[in-house]
Parts: C-alpha cells; sequence; structure tokens
C-alpha cells in the first residue's frame, strides 16, 4: 500500500490577512477547515498528517485540532522568497527520518483555500496514482478571463494589445485555461527528489473543481468566505 503524507504548511508571518492561519472565521480557526477534511481523507486512505510551520501560535493550534508533531520549519523555509515545494521536501524528509517509513506521495492542502471536499482530495490523487508518467496534480478552477481572447496588456509604446496574440475571435474557439486556486497539490515523491522542485512540471494534470473554491489573500475574500459559511452557502461542499 502506498505511504501518503498530508502536509499542512502555515507560516507564522501574512501580510494581507494578518494572522490568518488561525484567524477566526463563522465560529473557529481557519485552519480548522483543512484540518478536518484532512482528517476526513485519512479515514478512507491509510496518510499520516504532518503540520509544516514556524509559529508557536498555529503549532499550538494544531495541537488543539490533533496534528501537533515536532517538526518546525527552518527559518530559511519560512520567509518571502521561499518556495513551498522546498517546505514540502524538507518536511517530508523530516518524517522519513522520524519514522523510517518511505513516502510515495505528498497531498498538500493550503489553509487558505480551505472549500474542498474529501472527494476533491481523492480525484485529484487518483490523477497521479492512476498514471506512472504523472508527477504533480492540482486542482483548478474555471476562469472568468482567457489570456487568448479577451485580456490585454500595455505595450512599451503605451497602447494595448490581446494578451499571446489574440489570433482567436470567439471564447469557444481559444484553447480552455483554468485558474490555480491553492487548495489542492499532489506530488509524486519523484517530483520532490529534485534539487528545486515544483508544483507545476512537464507531467502535470489539473483538476478541475465543479464547485466554488477561491484563495483568501485580501482581508474581502475572508469576509466574503465568512458570509457564505454563516449563510450557509458552502453547506453541501464543507458539510
Amino acid at each position: 500500500m502506498s505511504e501518503i503524507l498530508i502536509t499542512i504548511c502555515a507560516r507564522g508571518g501574512s501580510k494581507g490577512i494578518p494572522g490568518k492561519n488561525i484567524k477566526m472565521i463563522a465560529g473557529k480557526p481557519l485552519m480548522a477547515y483543512t484540518v478536518e477534511v484532512a482528517k476526513k481523507f485519512i479515514r478512507r486512505r491509510n496518510a499520516e498528517i504532518i503540520l509544516s510551520t514556524d509559529s508557536e501560535a498555529i503549532k499550538n493550534m494544531g495541537k488543539e485540532l490533533g496534528i501537533y508533531t515536532e517538526y518546525s520549519r527552518p527559518s530559511c523555509l519560512a520567509n518571502d522568497t521561499a518556495g513551498k515545494p522546498d517546505a514540502i521536501k524538507d518536511a517530508m524528509l523530516w518524517y522519513e527520518t522520524k519514522t523510517g517509513k518511505k513516502i510515495e506521495f505528498v497531498i498538500d492542502l493550503d489553509i487558505t483555500s480551505p472549500i474542498r471536499t474529501v472527494d476533491d482530495i481523492q480525484a485529484c490523487l487518483d490523477l497521479v496514482e492512476g498514471d506512472d508518467k504523472v508527477l504533480t496534480s492540482f486542482s483548478v478552477s474555471p476562469c472568468a478571463r482567457n489570456p487568448y481572447f479577451n485580456m490585454v496588456e500595455e505595450t512599451p509604446d503605451g497602447y494595448c494589445k490581446v494578451v499571446l496574440g489574440g489570433k482567436y475571435t470567439t471564447r469557444q474557439a481559444a484553447p480552455k485555461v483554468y485558474d490555480m486556486n491553492a487548495s489542492i497539490y499532489v506530488y509524486r515523491r519523484e517530483a520532490l527528489d529534485i534539487e528545486f522542485p515544483r508544483a507545476v512540471t512537464p507531467k502535470s494534470k489539473c483538476y478541475v473543481m465543479q464547485h466554488i473554491c477561491f484563495d483568501l489573500d485580501e482581508p474581502l475574500d475572508f469576509e466574503y468566505m465568512e458570509f457564505l459559511l454563516t449563510h450557509d452557502k458552502l453547506k453541501n461542499i464543507m458539510g
């Protein structure tokens, strides 16, 4: 049986929404929504959860939510320039050293994009488990704008042009594009074993979520999600 590790990464610093990982939303800390779905998943599949953080406050919250570990993210992987895959890799290697187990797949669940189901996680994992050539998969959402059709960029002379040449004259004819919603990432072990791991590789697949999902970057995003939660607009998705 495959060894699966779920990583929940949470840096202590946040400029857009201070303290957002443990900020209360609709009666419980934001982090709790991700922990809850991770625990539901491990009741379906044999997996372990590890919290990756540099913050004692977040560690304490993790302990209250039942996912406390001894692991602490190194400061060099907790700044604004550090790539998240590098932090995921470090947590995986620490876990392997601690337990003696060899991880085959890592599922990263982002705290700030919590609108997901257990079925979403499994579907994303299926894309990697079901094809030996796939290195990573990640969740995406349909997007409102398409760079091949209705997005423009400013040119050096001050005029505007359609991004990527604008050779498509209808939305239907343009290639399909999606927004990465940051909710779920799945890594095959080989994708993390390289020197500079990345979420998107030449052998990646995306899982299109058929429900609302968005990342909480600004205070207004936080308020919008709280409204949805308190008015039971996400009950069919998040339970």
